[in-house]
């Protein structure tokens, strides 16, 4: 496992980016809990064609530039299952062997979710397991374990959501090196609210939410770290942005200082409306999870 010791990149493994988009439709999104900051107030004020509209038109920018798109319909008594990056950990070694860790929900409301990502990625001819029943501790997935681009190296943030030990079982077992990175402010709950790599050099992220050990982790291993501004990443969760690509970047609408940062990087942004959703604390990197 690695710690704060970068190792060359070029040293890893190479593993092919996903190009499988799975979504989940948002039958039955509402806000009607508090498990994070951003839900506080929100309670009931969802507009729900409004938010069906908004999903339909990720689903379609997906579709647009390129990439198939599989849908697993939201449960009764679920609302926040459409955010479905947190439920799983899809994987291929590379070897090729096509697996799926299963996560430990931190919240109560959300713990009967997993089992319908179960059934999917079985369906998938993915090897799937959970956590060993020995090791104690949460785990929410891609919400906070995140492959860098490209490589068989995770980046795997703690804190709030997800337990530092289980990044160690999970690299003893399966082999993959991990970048543990601590989470700092409430309102990051997830890795990914905050860190967005966009390809194997550059990564978007709101500095604010980590320690200096974190941030000095990133900009070990990434040649380029571009910033978002606190007000776009707190307000309209600029770094829950999404790189599918390399070259497209699917964010919030509005985040016009990203916008002009990812620009000028060479890269173009996409906008989309995820309004409603940030009103339960996500954005596009939660509407969705990549597989292989």
């Amino acid at each position: 496992m690695l710690s704060s010791d970068p190792v060359a990149l070029e040293a890893l493994p190479a593993i092919p980016r996903p190009g499988r988009v799975l979504m989940t439709s948002p039958d039955h999104f509402e806000v009607a809990y508090v498990i994070n900051p951003h839900m506080a107030g929100n309670v009931g004020d969802v507009d729900v064609e409004r938010a069906r509209g908004q999903w339909e038109g990720l689903k379609t920018t997906y579709e647009r530039i390129g990439l198939e798109v599989a849908v697993v319909a939201g449960a009764p008594g679920l609302p926040d299952m459409t955010f479905c990056a947190n439920q799983t950990l899809p994987y291929q070694t590379p070897g090729g062997h096509l697996g799926a860790v299963m996560s430990r929900m931190h919240a109560e409301q959300r713990k009967p979710e997993v089992e319908h990502y179960r059934r999917f990625f079985e369906s998938q001819g993915y090897e799937v397991q959970g956590l060993d029943k020995d090791l104690p501790g949460d785990f929410e997935g891609m919400g906070d374990a995140i492959w860098h681009p490209g490589r068989y190296l995770l980046w795997g943030g703690y804190g709030y959501r997800t337990d530092r030990q289980v990044y160690d079982r999970l690299s003893d077992k399966l082999g993959f090196p991990v970048v543990a990175v601590s989470l700092t402010d409430p309102d990051f709950y997830h890795l990914d609210t905050c860190f967005c790599p966009l390809d194997e050099e550059t990564v978007l992220v709101y500095p604010g939410a980590f320690d200096e050990q974190g941030l000095q982790d990133i900009r070990a291993r990434f040649r380029r770290v571009i910033e978002a501004p606190e007000d776009e990443s707190r307000r309209l969760f600029a770094c829950n942005a999404h790189s599918p690509d390399g070259e497209h970047v699917l964010i919030q609408r509005g985040c016009t200082e990203t916008n002009r940062s990812l620009i000028d990087a060479g890269y173009q942004p996409i906008e989309v409306d995820t309004g409603e959703f940030l009103k339960s604390g996500g954005s596009v990197f939660c509407l969705k999870l990549m597989f292989w």
